[in-house]
């Protein structure tokens, strides 16, 4: 019981983390229906932006989200400006180019810093909090709080802005929004720098809490997919639980059966959701609202 109840808390903690991840990657296909097969290269090349940051310049990678994530996000707008904006929203062409562009920046990562593993060792990486006889990393508690305030932010963004209420109108009706004055264009270009800035806050406690290369997004991407489809489509209340509940029994998985089968849970959840409950969790109730 012991060791399911530590699994557990760390499945929670591990959670919130794949939420924010995945968080951006839903928020794109909620407003341009878009699937980002970029997300989790996305993803590595901010932990390597973070890593950068704390060897070159000793810039802790929780301060150097606020580099981070201004970059990301003017990449992403530059990404949808360039690649998505001249083909349109949705389709097969615009997975297509999502693919070119995660090949293209683990080319890029390649080159800059080969393919060896790195991981961003800071001076409180092996520190732990004791809750009774359970012990809790510093490090994924900090991600943790750091991804529920992230994500906070974004929901209040989405449902107390005026850039949120177009954002809403976008992904209901384009067409009503631009009768109403709202540019979906404009709506689309931000919400994937909004998308891909998401992924730069993640990618710092991601190099934190895992060892890292150029070719790790290709396991992140799919344990992504598997969330935001088990969340529901555009839903990204559905991504924070499918989120946690997908962390949980990661690590249930490795701690009871054995660590080499954890990955495996992402895959036989997302053939369960696909064979009985095509639409997510909450795909049915949220969509369209994010």
């Amino acid at each position: 019981m012991h060791i399911l109840v530590q699994a557990t808390l760390l499945g929670i903690l591990t959670g919130g983390v794949y939420a924010l991840m995945a968080s951006g990657q839903t928020l794109v296909f909620g407003i341009m229906r878009v699937i980002n097969l970029a997300q989790g290269a996305l993803v590595v090349l901010s932990a390597y932006l973070s890593y950068t940051l704390f060897t070159w310049a000793g810039i802790d990678p929780f301060l150097g989200i606020l580099i981070v994530t201004p970059v990301m996000f003017a990449l992403g707008v530059a990404i949808q400006w360039i690649f998505l904006r001249p083909i349109g929203s949705g389709g097969e062409l615009s997975l297509l180019v999502m693919f070119a562009v995660a090949l293209a920046v683990e080319g890029v990562l390649a080159s800059v810093y080969k393919t060896t593993f790195r991981s961003i060792n800071t001076g409180y990486r092996d520190a732990a909090w004791h809750l009774g006889d359970y012990r809790l990393p510093m490090t994924r508690l900090a991600a943790f709080g750091l991804s529920l305030a992230v994500l906070g932010g974004l929901w209040l963004l989405l449902h107390r802005t005026r850039f949120g209420a177009s954002v809403r109108a976008t992904v209901q009706n384009p067409t009503a929004a631009r009768l109403l004055g709202v540019n979906p264009e404009r709506v689309s270009a931000l919400g994937f720098g909004l998308g891909t800035a998401t992924a730069g806050a993640a990618g710092a406690v991601f190099g934190l809490v895992y060892p890292f290369n150029s070719g790790s997004h290709y396991d992140l991407i799919a344990r992504l997919l598997a969330i935001v489809v088990l969340g529901g489509l555009g839903s990204l209340g559905g991504v924070v639980v499918a989120g946690m509940l997908m962390g949980v029994a990661e690590a249930v998985v490795a701690a009871v059966w054995s660590p080499s089968w954890a990955g495996f849970t992402f895959f036989t959840a997302l053939l369960l959701v696909l064979l009985l409950r095509p639409q997510g969790l909450f795909g049915a109730r949220l969509r369209g609202a994010l």
